[in-house]
């Protein structure tokens, strides 16, 4: 059973507006205070619930914070197929607002100091989120296996999260900014489309 389909049932006595309701108050708040401060206390309030709901539908603040992450992204890989995997990975940069990525940058840059402190969000995170989207980016490449775009073969194939992500958390590192569309766009083919042997 995926987690989207065990949460799902667990949450049945919320409505799926009023689950989003809760999702999107639980990521402001992450913005505003951080997963350390933010507490269920917090989320309580600002979502009018009782902390009584907020355990019986969710384990704690971990799995809370990262179901949250999971259902309020604003692009799914799975809705993505322009017939082509270079095709995919622009529009996967196309479809981002380049001012919610800069958010979701910094969001992911404090949330990721968290994880390594915190084992039982760090284990939430990668079952709800990281391992999920990796899934998605592994049908995104066998896909293009299946059109014969891709060689099954190729190496790179495994390591499409890893360039993509590296180039994004690298740059600020490096060049001291942010990845914007352009560098993103530029970045996908001269280094990943090479990589992958596409044309």
């Amino acid at each position: 059973m995926s987690p989207e389909a065990g949460t799902s049932t667990r949450r049945s006595r919320l409505t799926p507006e009023r689950e989003q309701e809760l999702y999107q108050a639980v990521v402001d708040l992450l913005r505003e205070v951080g997963y350390e401060a933010l507490t269920m206390d917090a989320v309580a309030a600002r979502t009018r619930s009782s902390k009584a709901t907020l355990y019986r539908q969710w384990k704690g603040k971990p799995e809370l914070v990262a179901t949250a992450l999971r259902q309020c992204k604003p692009v799914s890989l799975a809705d993505i197929d322009t017939g082509s995997l270079a095709g995919d990975l622009h529009e996967l940069v196309r479809l981002h607002d380049e001012g919610e990525v800069k958010r979701d940058q910094e969001l992911m840059r404090g949330l990721s100091h968290a994880a390594f402190q915190n084992i039982e969000l760090f284990r939430a995170l990668r079952e709800l989120l990281i391992e999920p989207e990796l899934a998605s980016f592994a049908e995104l490449v066998q896909r293009a296996v299946d059109r014969g775009e891709l060689d099954e073969n190729n190496p790179a194939r495994d390591f499409v999260p890893h360039m993509l992500f590296g180039g994004a958390l690298t740059r600020p590192i490096i060049e001291g900014v942010d990845p914007d569309p352009e560098y993103s766009h530029r970045y996908i083919d001269a280094v990943v489309v090479p990589a992958l042997g596409l044309s």
